[in-house]
């Protein structure tokens, strides 16, 4: 059996060898483990790696229709993440090639990080490091007056597991709580304590909003113009679910307008993005976080081990032990 692991420099495990020892134990040691970082203009390299590889573990590797046809002893592609878009699941369905991404990690972890950056937005801490660290001032009054969270409508689009989550965690720092999600029926809502809404009624209701979805081709651009012009609280807006869910541009434009009062993000269109050209930098009411809102000792953990454990069962015909296998 040979697995590759091969991702984004950037989005490798700065070691492998929790990987390497699942692998290893669940598969056998004769199992051959090819470590390969990954760049887009050099694909011909990875295809050549991949194609004698009876396992791919990535996370962010584009999955196409044509990077499958150069796989062929390809039987799983392990998703080292909980998003799975940028595999083609038809692709890989009708080639016989399961796709397992890790269902649960760090649930725990991203709903941390809504209310972190609930917090540090609405208290203004990026603005007033700033004029301590640059302009060495002491001065309260310098940024404007915001409500206290007790006194604020949090709305999650989104009411899955990390939804959920967050909701729990803010049950006790804002006044009121509203979600919207396509899927669930009312009793997950009323369980939380939480009031179920259509998106309009969220965007009109919500002086801070939390993006939880994963992404679909349904909801790509969820956040648009139309969205931002509906949203009547001017709230913070905080992204936790996929870049492609927001319109940048009308993002942009939305806290140029005064549209929007704040906006946190952990993920934008690009994995790797232009930082030194974005729009989006250096603004006293944005923060961003190089998709990290994961990362703790204890989820990195459990991610390397799950995603390895996903291509074991896989490989020896124990379906029914992976943890989300999505087609």
């Amino acid at each position: 059996m040979k697995v590759l692991i091969s991702d984004y420099p950037d989005s490798m495990m700065p070691d492998h060898t929790l990987e390497i020892r699942t692998l290893v134990e669940g598969l056998g040691p004769d199992t051959v483990i090819d470590i390969l970082p990954y760049a887009d203009d050099a694909r011909a390299e990875f295809y050549a790696h991949l194609a004698d590889a009876d396992a791919l573990l990535t996370a962010f590797i584009p999955m196409d229709d044509e990077a499958q046809a150069a796989a062929a002893n390809l039987k799983v592609i392990s998703i080292n993440a909980t998003g799975y878009d940028n595999v083609d699941l038809a692709a890989a369905t009708a080639r016989g090639i399961g796709v397992c991404p890790v269902g649960e990690y760090c649930t725990w972890d991203v709903s941390e990080s809504a209310i972190a950056y609930m917090c540090a937005l609405n208290k203004h801490f990026k603005f007033y490091q700033r004029e301590i660290d640059d302009d060495h001032k002491w001065d309260y009054a310098a940024a404007p007056q915001w409500p206290r969270l007790q006194d604020q409508t949090l709305g999650i689009v989104g009411f899955g597991k990390i939804g959920k989550c967050t909701a729990r965690k803010a049950a006790g720092l804002v006044g009121r709580v509203i979600a919207t999600d396509i899927a669930g029926d009312d009793a997950a809502f009323r369980a939380l304590g939480v009031e179920r809404v259509t998106p309009e009624g969220l965007f009109a209701q919500a002086d801070i909003i939390v993006n939880h979805m994963n992404l679909t081709e349904d909801n790509v651009y969820y956040f648009n113009e139309a969205a931002f012009a509906a949203m009547e609280r001017r709230p913070i807006f905080i992204n936790l679910g996929r870049g492609l869910c927001v319109d940048e541009g009308a993002l942009v434009a939305a806290l140029d307008a005064g549209q929007l009062r704040a906006f946190g993000a952990d993920v934008l269109y690009d994995e790797t993005p232009d930082l030194a050209s974005s729009p989006l930098v250096g603004r006293d009411n944005v923060m961003l976080t190089p998709h990290s809102a994961f990362y703790s000792s204890s989820s990195i953990e459990d991610l390397e081990r799950l995603s390895c454990q996903n291509i074991v069962h896989y490989l020896k015909g124990e379906k029914d032990k992976v943890f989300k296998l999505v087609n």
